[in-house]
């Protein structure tokens, strides 16, 4: 038997420890400062946050007739697709009298969406419908809806968008009405009929 050949690798390096390595005593010596700092911060009186004086348990007080609505893009949309008249469809599910409101966001979203979504746009446009000046920077309109439903529950959220609902679900005493099965179907709602 013969001797095997060795070849030498290529790109072989030796290890060298990073300068923020947390072994390094320096980077010891700081860490233990951070930490001592951290340590003196706990004393700090922690924030409750403020429960809305509007809500009795679950249930929202300030939620009367005529109801205030927010729509989102896409539920505005999904009633083009079902061929449903905005408002008279949203008073045959609650009821009651309902204000559609319509942010700048939805409108600046609807105009992005481009031809497909004209119809849409039209009907946002439509001048019985009030209109709320957003003071943000950006155009997303799923954080500016659940911003000011944070702020004031004093709306209805009018979506189809999943993502949305879900965190919408999160803040207590905020209905959700969305568009299913050819009509508008309304959750988390107490006075609501059930159908």
């Amino acid at each position: 038997m013969g001797v095997q050949k060795r070849t030498r690798k290529y790109a072989k390096v030796k290890r060298i420890i990073g300068q923020k390595d947390a072994r390094l005593k320096k980077n010891q010596s700081k860490d233990e400062a951070e930490g001592k700092r951290k340590a003196k911060g706990d004393d700090v009186v922690r924030e409750i946050p403020q429960v809305s004086s509007a809500l009795f348990f679950q249930y929202n007080t300030a939620l009367v007739p005529p109801y205030s609505v927010l729509v989102d893009t896409n539920f505005l949309s999904h009633t083009v697709q079902q061929k449903l008249e905005l408002l008279s469809t949203m008073m045959d599910c609650l009821y009651a009298k309902c204000i559609p409101i319509i942010t700048e966001c939805v409108m600046a979203e609807l105009e992005k969406l481009g031809q497909k979504y004209r119809i849409a746009l039209r009907i946002a446009r439509d001048e019985r419908w009030e209109r709320l000046k957003c003071d943000h920077r950006g155009t997303y309109a799923d954080d500016c809806i659940v911003d000011r439903v944070m702020k004031h529950k004093i709306y209805i959220v009018a979506t189809n968008d999943r993502d949305l609902k879900r965190r919408i679900r999160k803040v207590p005493g905020v209905p959700i009405m969305s568009v299913a099965r050819g009509k508008y179907v309304i959750e988390r709602l107490p006075d609501a009929p059930e159908k």
